[in-house]
């Protein structure tokens, strides 16, 4: 006799089974492209609840990514072995093609001051790591070093034994050691001129004003036809009195590579990278959108519209002596070393070095007369840096800084503000000047005070290089 209810049942756990069958090749399929997750799943959720418990108990240490760039040795592979939790956030996506298994984090979505690369073995990662998404990295058992030695650009990876140096780490490495939290934020790129661009500046998301393509390659393709890999293109932006110039890198297998370059001025919203054998500093786009130039030319400032308040050239100096201009305040906040008075070829310029001067420690400020800016709309700073025999530029250090509440000899006393300019560094030419630019101080009131710090040792001989400063400009209007 026919069972009708036990067909029932047997057509209703059949059909069960399909749908459970469906539901999870569908699951595997959404894991697999990493569809983006705004509701992030149970399993996530689970691991970074317990990382950040972890770090509230203090089981694990929160590390920043200036921390943790300061663990990376030049030309070597540092293994993490603590229990260390960094936070970013992505400022790059591969959604076009213009990057490939890897990610720029940055330490805020809105003012940046530190970024770093992670390699991930990962495609199609904007599904995953979509622009703005808050991550988290479990850092032991990871490392942090160089895809290409001596390249500049420090990264999160893990180790290539056989070649020495940081690989992607592997995508079911990536599942248990970056995890997501539900946070996207909108990104404000953080805004610069060419000039300021350094290489603090990689991996941060960058927007660069009154900004165009040279005309000598308006109208021509993002990527030359024939390059395989990666194509430069040279843009140039209006900087005061003149017009500095940047590289644009495009990915041959961006999808926006046969787009022509347009004319126009305006705007760029770019990453900050590096050329594969690290040379140049490097601008790449997210989106052809990131490029909007639909405005008119810039217009350059001229000097002869602004007032020179101060145009030190120290050619009038006696050399080898401690240095003593009416107005200037020369400071050991740490040793006994000052700058010191030098003439080369009939320039003169100012100098400390902490070469045999006995010291451990040498801490020597050079600080510069009152900025008046009262009535200024516009101000600028200008000056010339020069090094000779610097080994180690991250510990034998010429800083930069600004302050309005200097009182003329409490150096120590006062807010002092680094400004980020092209300090010359180990790779430059012994006793050669460098310009570092218009520096614009507009934005101040008041009285404002310029001061160059130096940090070396008279004992270290890898730290005893010598820094010089010399053509000391303000401007304003």
């Amino acid at each position: 006799m026919y069972d009708f209810k036990e067909s029932k049942m047997k057509l209703f756990s059949r059909f069960t089974h399909l749908i459970l069958a469906a539901v999870f090749v569908v699951s595997c399929q959404q894991e697999d492209v990493f569809d983006i997750p705004y509701g992030l799943g149970v399993e996530e959720n689970q691991m970074l609840t317990t990382l950040l418990s972890d770090v509230e108990s203090g089981t694990m240490s929160m590390y920043s990514i200036a921390q943790l760039k300061d663990l990376h040795v030049s030309g070597e592979v540092t293994e993490i072995t603590s229990d260390l939790v960094m936070k970013g956030y992505v400022t790059s996506s591969d959604a076009t093609g213009n990057f490939y298994k890897e990610i720029y984090l940055q330490n805020d979505s809105t003012s940046p001051t530190d970024a770093i690369r992670v390699l991930i073995d990962v495609s199609d990662s904007y599904n995953m790591f979509n622009l703005g998404r808050e991550v988290y990295i479990n850092l032991k058992g990871l490392y942090v070093g160089e895809y290409r030695t001596g390249d500049g650009v420090i990264s999160i990876g893990e180790f290539d034994a056989g070649q020495n140096r940081i690989s992607n780490i592997r995508e079911a490495v990536v599942k248990n050691h970056i995890l997501r939290s539900s946070t996207v934020s909108e990104l404000t790129p953080l805004p610069v001129k060419f000039s300021d661009i350094s290489d603090a500046h990689i991996g941060m998301m960058v927007e660069v004003a009154n900004v165009s393509v040279v005309s000598s390659q308006v109208g021509k393709p993002y990527v030359d036809p024939n390059d395989s890999y990666d194509t430069q293109r040279t843009l140039e932006a209006c900087e005061g009195f003149g017009k500095t110039s940047f590289i644009l890198e495009t990915s041959a297998f961006a999808n926006f590579k046969q787009n022509l370059l347009p004319a126009g001025t305006g705007t760029i919203s770019g990453i900050v990278s590096k050329t594969y054998n690290g040379d140049n500093l490097v601008l790449m786009l997210n989106s052809i959108n990131d490029l909007n130039l639909t405005g008119e030319a810039c217009s350059l400032l001229n000097i002869n519209d602004f007032e020179q308040v101060l145009n030190e050239t120290f050619d009038d100096i006696d050399n080898r002596s401690t240095f003593d201009y009416p107005g200037w305040v020369n400071y050991a906040e740490v040793g006994n070393e000052l700058w010191v008075e030098r003439i080369y070829s009939g320039n003169g310029y100012v100098e400390f070095s902490a070469f045999r001067s006995g010291d451990d420690v040498n801490v020597g400020w050079l600080v510069t007369p009152a900025f008046d800016l009262t009535g200024a709309s516009n101000a600028f700073i200008n000056f010339k840096l020069a090094q000779h025999h610097l080994n180690d530029e991250v510990n034998n250090t010429l800083e930069v800084f600004l302050s309005t509440d200097f009182d003329g000899s409490d150096v120590v006393g006062a807010t002092w503000k680094k400004i980020n300019v092209s300090v010359p560094g180990e790779d430059a030419s012994w006793y050669a000047f460098q310009d570092v630019g218009l520096v614009d101080v507009s934005s101040y009131t008041g009285n404002l005070y310029v001061a160059f710090k130096y940090v070396g040792s008279g004992n270290d001989t890898s730290l005893d290089g010598g820094y010089f400063v010399d053509d000391v400009l303000f401007l304003k209007q």
